[in-house]
């Protein structure tokens, strides 16, 4: 019974908890405010330790995607604290107390250790947008990473220009500010009515991680001329321009000609388009006899090769057109036909008229 009495020490865990400190790599944590807990006792103290927590983030795999892509990035943490040093705080003047400082600098070797880490990405451009909220990433000892990644979802806007983003991942954790031991005699089972004081802190670590849009073509239409009329053969004119930042080479657009088209010769050879350069793409499309005059869209897309030697497809392009009614072009041809008719009406009138002259 007696030996357990021994053996039992008493923890007393003091968290200061909403309190952030900020912890610059490889520098000492500026403490921000903190007090420490009301029962920590500073005379129960033989050293204040420098250093702690230093939690590192590392991009697993590629960094480079395309516009509109939805990727989930992977996230490596890796905790390189160290204790930067020390300082002995008040002498060991007997047993007692020479054990109990070694007893101390022991827990304080525990310093560097991040609890409870909670990671947040954040994006400050329109162009990428964060999908995740926070992932929990556990604790980590000095010289510990996480034994899978963290998962943080991103989408990249179709209109993203070409470039490097950062984003900013918080990390919020836990850590040990500082350790007392105070005990009342010294056994040959250890230390007779131990106990050690625990002083929690908040920490907080910014990181950055980069991820790069890439350069590519991207096509637009800028001119669209037809004649479509219900229940006829027509042609479409489209024009692409290229408005990315790399060439496109062996560009073929494809259609998608659904009701009221339909079609045969769904797709036409655009050649190599620069950036800034256009291209015409002719198609001629049967208009079904029901189709109601109004404006459509088709759909189209882009096959090409990239700089890099790979086949492509762009992103749907949309080809706005009109059908115009029939009686449109019938009643160009009525005026005409009566145009035709006065003029030979008015030519037959002067013709009589000039052998009446004759005549007389």
């Amino acid at each position: 019974m007696i030996m357990k009495t021994y053996l039992k020490p008493v923890l007393l865990v003091y968290a200061v908890l909403g309190l952030l400190f900020v912890l610059p790599a490889g520098a000492e944590p500026i403490t921000m405010g903190i007090q420490p807990p009301e029962h920590f006792n500073f005379g129960d103290n033989f050293y204040t330790v420098y250093g702690g927590p230093n939690v590192t983030a590392t991009l697993v795999g590629n960094n480079e995607y395309s516009r509109g892509d939805e990727v989930s990035l992977a996230v490596n943490l890796m905790n390189r604290g160290v204790i930067t040093g020390f300082r002995s705080e008040r002498n060991a003047d007997d047993t007692v107390e020479a054990r109990l400082q070694r007893t101390e600098m022991g827990y304080e070797a525990q310093r560097t250790t991040a609890i409870g880490i909670s990671t947040i990405l954040v994006s400050d451009s329109p162009y990428i947008r964060v999908k995740s909220g926070p992932q929990e990433a556990g604790s980590l000892a000095s010289g510990d990473q996480t034994s899978e990644p963290i998962q943080f979802n991103i989408e990249v806007s179709k209109n993203a220009p070409a470039g490097e983003y950062s984003l900013d991942l918080d990390l919020y954790y836990g850590y040990q500010k500082n350790v007392q031991v105070s005990g009342d005699d010294v056994t040959d089972s250890g230390i007779t009515n131990m106990e050690v004081g625990l002083w929690y802190a908040a920490g907080h670590q910014a990181e950055n991680i980069k991820v790069i849009v890439r350069e590519e073509p991207r096509f637009e239409v800028v001119n669209v001329t037809s004649e479509l009329v219900p229940g006829r053969n027509g042609m479409i004119y489209v024009t692409y321009m290229n408005n990315g930042e790399e060439k496109a080479k062996d560009a073929t657009v494809r259609i998608s000609a659904k009701d009221p088209f339909s079609t045969t010769d769904d797709q036409s050879y655009i050649g190599s388009l620069a950036p800034g350069e256009t291209a015409e793409a002719v198609f001629r499309l049967s208009v079904d006899d029901s189709a109601i005059p109004k404006p459509y869209a088709i759909n189209s897309e882009i096959r090409y090769e990239d700089m890099r030697g790979h086949n492509q497809v762009s992103d749907i392009i949309r080809i706005e057109t009109e059908v115009v009614p029939s009686s449109g072009i019938a009643s160009i041809y009525i005026s005409l036909a009566f145009v035709l008719v006065v003029a030979g009406i008015s030519l037959l009138a002067a013709k009589k008229l000039l052998q009446g002259n004759n005549e007389d």
